[in-house]
């Protein structure tokens, strides 16, 4: 398969469906580049030093476009941290100045807990002639980890995991993982004051709320400790009694608008989810198809998201309503899954957003004639798995029927990588170096 990097012309949709829905979620992938985005919001190198810190799975590739864009005879120095095998391979001759470090995602180890103590040293002792450039994508909030007082990181650990299982939305999980930190919500900013800091931004998250985006370590927070405590309490996720007393007290509140610790601040975002969506429907209507974007804003669980786009496409195909036929839907956000309770024995499912979305949207389409699918997350990864996404096609309950798969046995136990997986459905990119989130696209022929 065609690394989604490499853009070439596109294949006839209707001779080649799959390999069409692939070059658009090349387009998409193509225009978050930190490469291609980030050189039109640097500033000129300061008088004083330019300290570079960051976390994100976008975080190395934008390492790599400051080193690269950055003049060579300023002073540059730095340290970012980026998932497991998420660092881009280093372009030939390009030498190196930021370190680039290694930690866990989606729930932190003990390497994120170490870069995150050295991040928050780096800019200490700065003056107003320093310049900090941070740079900061979708995945720091586990890649960052430092817990709050009286929170070990086991402790983080299992409140991290019990929020991915819950099917808390990402504004939630965010407002939690702020609270019981000591460098998220605005924290690391305090550190980097009185210096010049520019925060890059690449959004992740419905809205673009810088705040929510890596749990904004460098941004202002209005959300709460009482905020905390109701999303827990919504979900059923204990902390320590020392952690809990310290939000009731507003102890571990964040850093609010208007603080200080911002008067010399900057945040600017250069690649979003909407752009990635205008990209693929230009390379749709390039190829002759009909482009929809209906939002890059989606929230929800997954396979429910998944069976109202069901419902969309079926409408297409059989009453060319909303949309005449043909045309490609485009959306993105960030939907959720909820982990459903296992039998006593029974193994755990496989999978994450995009393939849980793929499982509600086969089932809903029911077979449908013409209408071909691609659900996958644009950073080469859907939840912890090997694959970005799957595809749906009008044969994969056949198929499916076919192998002895029942497909609702999969939705039980969440596993849409082992269903997809079974059949040779699911999407494999690899790491792309970026992260603009879910992106799903439906052709209806």
């Amino acid at each position: 398969m065609t690394h989604p990097n490499a853009l070439t012309n596109a294949p006839d949709p209707r001779s080649a469906p799959l390999e069409f829905l692939q070059q658009l979620y090349a387009a998409a992938v193509r225009r978050a580049l930190p490469l291609h985005t980030l050189g039109a919001f640097l500033p000129l190198p300061p008088k004083g030093r330019t300290v570079v810190i960051g976390a994100g799975k976008a975080a190395g590739a934008m390492a790599h476009a400051v080193e690269a864009l950055w003049p060579q005879d300023a002073p540059l120095t730095g340290l970012v941290v980026t998932r497991y095998g998420h660092t881009p391979p280093r372009p030939e001759g390009l030498s190196q100045r930021i370190e680039i470090l290694e930690s866990s995602h989606p729930v932190p180890d003990a390497a994120g807990l170490a870069a995150a103590e050295r991040i928050m040293a780096l800019p200490q002792g700065l003056t107003e002639d320093d310049l900090v450039l941070c740079l900061i994508s979708g995945g720091g909030s586990s890649l960052l980890t430092l817990p709050a007082e009286g929170m070990t990181l086991a402790d983080k650990q299992r409140v991290n995991q019990a929020l991915l299982d819950s099917g808390a939305g990402i504004a939630e999980m965010n407002c939690v993982r702020k609270h019981l930190s000591r460098i998220k919500g605005g924290r690391l900013a305090a550190v980097c004051a009185p210096a010049r800091m520019l925060t890059l931004l690449i959004s992740d998250v419905p809205g673009d709320e810088a705040s929510v985006i890596a749990s904004g370590p460098t941004v202002a927070d209005a959300s709460s400790c009482l905020d905390t405590l109701a999303i827990l309490a919504r979900y059923h996720i204990e902390i320590p009694a020392a952690v809990a007393a310290q939000l009731h007290s507003g102890a571990l509140e964040t850093r609010k608008p208007g603080d200080a610790v911002f008067a010399n601040s900057e945040v600017h975002l250069i690649a979003t989810p909407q752009q990635s969506l205008d990209a693929a429907a230009e390379a749709a209507r390039a190829a002759g198809i009909t482009a929809y974007i209906l939002s890059d804003e989606m929230e929800g669980e997954s396979r429910e998201v998944g069976k109202v786009h069901a419902a969309l496409a079926r409408g297409v195909a059989l009453k060319g309503q909303p949309f005449q036929r043909p045309c490609v839907i485009l959306s993105g956000g960030e939907t959720t899954v909820t982990i459903r309770p296992r039998l006593p024995g029974a193994a755990k499912g496989r999978g994450g957003r995009a393939g849980e979305f793929c499982l509600g949207l086969a089932q809903a389409l029911q077979g449908q004639s013409g209408v071909y699918a691609l659900a996958a997350d644009t950073d080469g990864i859907d939840g912890v798995e090997d694959n970005a996404g799957a595809f749906v096609t009008p044969d994969t309950l056949a198929q499916a029927a076919e192998k002895g798969l029942k497909l609702s046995d999969y939705m039980d136990r969440n596993d849409a990588y082992g269903f997809f997986d079974a059949l040779d459905a699911l999407f494999v990119t690899g790491p792309t170096h970026t992260n603009v989130n879910d992106f799903r696209a439906l052709l209806v022929l």
